[in-house]
């Protein structure tokens, strides 16, 4: 008989109280890196290549896009990253 639902889930949840507080954190950190590198190949995807500091605050805008004060703070960035630009 295949394994349910709560068969896997129980075994997952065991392997997770297994690892050691470090290994949690490493594991939570590698995920975050392929999360923000999805959403990176997303944004390039969609509005084509752009220069890596920009990339890093669009995914950021994505990241915390629920959070106003943190959106508008980003968004200055960005706008300040355009003034940089010689011209």
């Amino acid at each position: 008989m295949p394994a349910g639902p709560s068969t896997i889930d129980d075994a997952y949840t065991a392997a997770i109280d297994r690892l050691t507080p470090a290994e949690k954190i490493a594991r939570s950190m590698a995920m975050l890196d392929w999360s923000r590198r999805w959403i990176g190949r997303q944004i390039v995807a969609e509005s084509g290549p752009l220069p890596d500091q920009r990339l890093r605050w669009e995914v950021a805008l994505r990241l915390y896009g629920s959070e106003p004060a943190t959106c508008r703070l980003i968004e200055t960035a960005i706008a300040e990253m355009g003034r940089d630009v010689p011209g």
